[in-house]
């Protein structure tokens, strides 16, 4: 009866870490989609105000009164807040456009990729625990 029970303790563990492994996935995909829509974001931004945002501030949604160059009101104002979906996204400014990085908040746990774009709209990935940069590999 014993080793039934370790046979059942082991296919229980397994089933957890490939859940785990299913919800890893499933929240970096959403965190891919989140930085698609900042991008697209930022495209619009640059339509209607002639430069990128420096900031997912600018992005998002304004705290009173109607959208402008300080709120867009373009993202969410969940994704504006730069903590969403177990990652934390930070906006810079460059002389060219921007940067965007984009890093689980614990690495192994809430996501195992880093993930980086900027204005040339291309997303690129780390599988370390390293922030993903230009040089990283394309995400495709």
């Amino acid at each position: 009866m014993r080793p039934a029970l370790a046979v059942i303790a082991i296919t229980l563990t397994i089933a957890a870490c490939k859940m785990g492994n299913d919800q890893i996935n499933a929240r970096e995909m959403l965190v891919v989609r989140e930085i698609q829509t900042i991008n697209t974001a930022q495209a619009q931004y640059m339509s209607q105000f002639g430069k990128f945002a420096a900031s997912l501030t600018e992005l998002g949604s304004p705290a009173s009164g109607r959208p402008g160059p300080s709120a867009a009101d373009l993202i969410p104002g969940s994704l504006a807040s730069g903590d969403k979906d177990g990652y934390t996204f930070t906006l810079a400014p460059t002389p060219s456009g921007y940067t965007l990085n984009v890093n689980p908040k614990v690495y192994d746990s809430t996501g195992r990729r880093t993930f980086y774009s900027d204005q040339n709209m291309i997303i690129h990935q780390n599988a370390s625990g390293e922030p993903a940069k230009a040089s990283s590999s394309q995400l495709r």
